[in-house]
């Protein structure tokens, strides 16, 4: 059954704590669809007065807030050893290709890595426990982490209802449209990370092995 063809048999309340919790999970480290879930649910409020955008859009800004919040603590707590166990049940997205790369982001842009890796599919699901692993400081993980939330989650839900009630009509017979542009952008987005990961990790087999440096900024 199609994403949106489902949301639409399920109550609107369902379909905030529904939103909420994958983005949540997926926030916390474990790989789910959570943009395509929340394209899907704003495309539905577009076409659907039970379900406030407002309300929507909160749910999913406060999944993503508290999950990347959650995956911090467990990150700082597990250390290193927390990405061993994550590679060996997710080895395609927390291989050791995807670790280099993300750590090489982490170490050279901080907090920001934080804040734009929550528009970036696989960066998203790493931002949270990987911040904690290298003990990035709470206050500048929190800042990038609201912000960062917010515009995301709250912005995604904004935009993509908005341009649901400005072409009601058009998406009520092409609406898959919207989740096949989300499939592609995600698509790209992990083929351009696969891209660098392989890079990032060539070249730290070809350099001395070295323990990581804590984020300080």
């Amino acid at each position: 059954m199609h994403v949106q063809e489902w949301l639409e048999t399920v109550p609107a309340v369902s379909i905030y704590v529904l939103v909420g919790v994958v983005i949540g999970l997926e926030s916390l480290g474990i790989p789910l669809p959570g943009e395509i879930v929340l394209v899907s649910s704003a495309l539905l409020a577009s076409q659907h007065g039970d379900i406030d955008p407002y309300v929507l859009g909160a749910c999913a800004t406060a999944g993503a807030i508290i999950g990347d919040s959650i995956g911090y603590a467990i990150g700082r707590k597990g250390g290193r050893s927390l990405l061993a166990r994550l590679g060996g049940r997710f080895p395609k997205h927390f291989g050791e290709a995807q670790i280099a790369m993300a750590e090489r982001s982490f170490q050279k842009w901080g907090m920001w890595a934080v804040f734009f890796g929550r528009f970036v599919a696989l960066l998203r699901i790493f931002a949270g426990p990987l911040a904690g692993v290298l003990r990035m400081p709470y206050w500048k993980f929190a800042v990038a982490n609201v912000l960062g939330g917010i515009l995301w989650a709250g912005g995604t839900t904004a935009v993509i209802y908005s341009v649901g009630v400005v072409a009601e009509a058009w998406l009520k017979r092409f609406s898959w449209l919207g989740l096949v542009l989300a499939v592609l952008i995600g698509v790209t987005s992990m083929l351009v990370l696969k891209s660098r990961a392989k890079k990032a990790a060539a070249q730290s087999g070809s350099a001395p092995a070295a323990e990581p440096v804590p984020v300080t900024d």
